[in-house]
């Protein structure tokens, strides 16, 4: 059969939706002239189409390459590119589509979208607000117009596109999800989850979904639905990363008599410190497998052996990842476990200021997601250090340790950290693993929360049930901290017997 003969069959084949006949065939196309263009084409369609982005990407950039580089083609690439998590070129290819076609409706949701995900959201909402005017009908673009607002903090904004989406297209699943997040950054728990459950009906094997729902149940206190859910992140983009598969089947909290447990950490330093709490419960050999800086401090443990995550793992009998803990147990706001305290620590025999010595933290890893909201700036962290009567600590290190001139003894691990908590009256601190180490001590902390906050300190309440000894002090609306620091240095006057300054 002559190649012409064969492309036209191939196309026939794709257009019926065979594509496993239609995808040989253009293999045999392609295998007798390696330059054709069309036949590159429509094969990296093929690949897009079938969800195999990353093929795709290759088939179509190979057909610009070849002399394809038609708008059409390009707008197609970069669909692909997306779809292959590359946001950085799908940006460049929708500028270089909207470079010779100004006016083209999908480049703009492309350049939108891309930018978004690199975390331009500013200019990716004048990118989709393009997009939406040349198409008003998109869906998709007025739903990524909401991601973008959600990602300013302008909720209702974001709320209000989202909602458009769902109008627009009630089949749309990201739409019902992406809205389910946003309402849950609102504080409208109910509505969040039904949004969720919107999502789940459509399309139930949608990790996003479960994970948005898993959030709200929890943040709602609902910890039979929300731990439940929480197994969803094992199967999120975002989180999967995560977890490895150890072989040997998995704990289910069924009698560990004679059993080795290992248990695998996850997530951040504050998660592992969290939970660990629940190890000594677990009534046999228990393995701690986690990161190397805590293993000075979970060390002392009963029943625990600790171990580097990058260290051979010995002999166990069953494992279970360590935030499945809770699940495994039955946990309710009621029952949780240690709260008054689990951890000890020998107090820092380093020399200290003089009067009451306050710890403080004002930043967390500027690798987690949400470091941008949840870490303060130096401006307000003077608010509090303007309080008189008191002697400050820096408990920060990473990039941001030096930004201000504080005592600041070396911390070189987490048992250094702990070790100069317990030296101290109080500690302040943001949503980082120093607060968990203070309250897994016992020590009095005070934690500073952005205005929708992680989801174990709940809603509306000024305590936690995770740990006796901290207070919770919460943004009025999102990113005001200099009401938080307002608040504290008041509360910090009050505490020293001081008057604060005129500011």
């Amino acid at each position: 059969m002559a190649v012409a003969d064969t492309l036209l069959l191939a196309i026939a084949h794709h257009r019926a939706g065979r594509h496993s006949a239609a995808e040989a065939l253009y293999h045999g196309v392609i295998a007798a002239e390696p330059g054709n263009g069309q036949a590159l084409y429509l094969h990296g369609l093929l690949l897009l189409e079938t969800g195999r982005a990353g093929e795709a990407v290759t088939h179509l950039r190979r057909a610009v390459e070849v002399g394809r580089g038609d708008v059409i083609t390009l707008v197609n690439l970069g669909r692909a590119l997306l779809a292959d998590g590359r946001p950085d070129e799908t940006l460049r290819v929708a500028d270089q589509v909207l470079s010779v076609s100004p006016d083209h409706a999908e480049a703009a949701f492309l350049r939108g979208t891309a930018l978004n995900a690199l975390g331009d959201a500013d200019r990716a909402v004048e990118a989709l607000q393009v997009a939406i005017a040349r198409e008003p009908r998109n869906a998709a673009a007025w739903l990524n117009l909401g991601n973008a607002y959600a990602d300013l903090d302008q909720l209702e904004a974001a709320e209000q596109h989202c909602r458009k989406a769902v109008n627009l297209a009630p089949d749309l699943t990201e739409a019902h999800a992406s809205l389910g997040f946003i309402l849950t950054s609102l504080g409208r728990l109910d509505e969040a989850i039904a949004a969720c459950d919107a999502a789940i009906a459509l399309r139930p094997d949608f990790a996003q979904a479960h994970w948005n729902q898993a959030v709200a149940a929890l943040l709602a206190g609902d910890f039979a639905l929300g731990f439940s859910k929480y197994e969803w992140r094992k199967r999120h983009d975002r989180y999967r990363h995560d977890f490895i598969d150890l072989p040997g089947p998995q704990w289910d909290g069924s009698d560990p008599a004679g059993r080795t447990i290992l248990v695998h950490a996850e997530q951040g330093f504050g998660d592992t410190i969290q939970f660990a709490r629940y190890l000594p419960r677990i009534g046999s050999h228990v393995v701690l497998c986690c990161d190397r800086p805590l293993i000075p401090l979970l060390g002392q443990l009963r029943g625990v052996d600790v171990v580097a995550k990058d260290a051979a793992i010995g002999a166990y009998d069953c494992w279970i990842d360590q935030m499945s803990l809770p699940r495994v147990f039955g946990t309710r706001l009621e029952t949780i476990p240690a709260a008054e305290g689990y951890l000890r620590a020998e107090p820092w025999r380093g020399a200290l200021p003089d009067g009451i010595k306050v710890g403080l933290a004002w930043a967390g890893n500027p690798a987690h997601s949400n470091d941008r909201r949840r870490s303060m700036p130096a401006t307000a962290i003077r608010h509090i250090l303007a309080v008189p009567g008191i002697s400050v600590i820096s408990l920060q290190v990473g990039t941001r340790a030096g930004e201000l001139l504080l005592p600041s003894p070396p911390l070189v691990d987490f048992a250094a950290t702990a070790s100069l908590i317990a030296a101290l009256d109080l500690v302040i601190t943001v949503d980082t693993a120093v607060a968990h180490v203070a309250g897994a001590l016992g020590k009095p902390a005070w934690v500073l929360l952005p205005y929708a906050p992680d989801w174990r300190w709940l809603l509306g309440r000024s305590d936690s049930p995770w740990y006796n000894s901290l207070r919770l002090f919460r943004q009025p609306v999102p990113g005001d901290w200099d009401a938080v620091a307002d608040e504290v240095a008041g509360e910090l006057a009050c505490l020293a017997g001081t008057r604060l300054p005129m500011r």
